[in-house]
């Protein structure tokens, strides 16, 4: 199959209804959740898939960003790899793991040991290689060999039954926005280029011939600008509720709740809820912090719902403190004076 009709199959398995639901399975630690996809959402993926770009995914935390990319990969039928990202991640651990410490301690053991061991063959840098994220996205059969040899930082990635190499994969890179800007200014060279040399190995690791590009989605929570070159190399999708308009923000969390809790809750818990966010969230804007959102709107509908449907509009009022106003302070009583 040409490079062509690949990107077709995949566009072809994007022509689902607006407002879709897709059930989602538990892999690794991901709960089992339902994932609506929305126009933009829709679009924004084919045009990713299409064009062959990556797709930078912005919003508040909470708004299902990279849901997105677990939700994508079920949908096109392939294999989900993730990697999140923290203020110490560098491009490289995107593509493997050096474990030099494993390997100065065994350097230490095998001096002190007399043996006919071959020492410089134990030692093989290539003997303590895990494959990271963009490897296994690239070269699956080569990460899959280098995880056999050394797997200790390193997982098989999720993929669905009867998966094969022409199926490709999504990639997540999750929260770049805590990383410095070397990472995404060296994640471009490493995606424009299609493939990245490791130390020690003496073939590059370049994409499978028989693999689709893969489908990078990247999440930020905007911590932090990230490079105007890395932010012109990608398709952007803002994940945005309609926070500014009151009735719309509200039928947006119901519909969302809709999704997870229409059993259990009813449509009087879903409403009130979403009014008592909408009201908390202005109180912490005012203070210029970031408000409740989505997430917080679920953690109150599933804490409600183990209890009877009676009682639950009453357990939102004793729980509203724990799930939406986590900044604020009682300013209402004087200060403790201490003597």
């Amino acid at each position: 199959m040409s490079k062509y009709d690949r990107i077709n199959k995949s566009l072809a398995k994007l022509e689902v209804p607006y407002e879709h639901e897709l059930p989602l399975a538990q892999v690794d630690s991901w709960p089992k959740s339902v994932h609506l996809f929305d126009k933009d959402q829709i679009w924004a993926l084919r045009t990713a898939v299409a064009a062959e770009r990556p797709l930078l995914v912005r919003g508040e935390p909470g708004t299902g960003k990279s849901q997105l990319a677990r939700a994508a990969a079920e949908l096109l039928g392939r294999a989900f790899i993730y990697s999140v990202i923290y203020s110490g991640s560098e491009c490289q651990d995107l593509q493997f793991h050096f474990d030099e410490v494993t390997r100065l301690g065994k350097a230490q053991i095998l001096a002190t040991v007399r043996t006919a061991i071959d020492v410089e063959k134990a030692l093989d840098p290539e003997n303590f290689i895990s494959p990271g994220a963009l490897w296994w996205a690239f070269d699956w059969h080569g990460a899959k060999a280098q995880y056999g040899r050394y797997a200790t930082h390193s997982r098989i990635p999720h993929t669905p039954a009867e998966w094969d190499l022409a199926d490709g994969s999504v990639v997540l890179i999750d929260e770049i926005d805590k990383a410095e800007p070397e990472l995404p200014n060296g994640l471009l060279e490493t995606l424009g280029n299609g493939s990245f040399t490791i130390p020690f190995m003496k073939e590059a690791i370049g994409l499978w011939h028989d693999s689709p590009p893969p489908l990078i989605i990247i999440t930020t929570n905007e911590e932090r600008e990230l490079p105007d070159a890395f932010v012109r190399r990608c398709l952007v999708l803002h994940l945005s509720p309609p926070v500014h308009d009151d009735v719309a923000f509200a039928e947006w969390l119901k519909q969302r709740g809709r999704l997870h809790f229409r059993q259990r809750c009813s449509e009087e818990v879903l409403s009130t809820a979403a009014e008592m966010l909408i009201e908390d969230r202005k109180k912490i804007l005012t203070e210029h912090r970031v408000g409740p959102g989505q997430a917080e709107y679920l953690d109150m509908l599933r804490a409600v719902n183990h209890y009877p449907a009676a009682d639950q509009v009453r357990i939102l009022h004793d729980i509203r403190k724990f799930a939406l106003l986590k900044h604020q302070t009682d300013r209402s009583s004087p200060p403790v004076q201490r003597m």
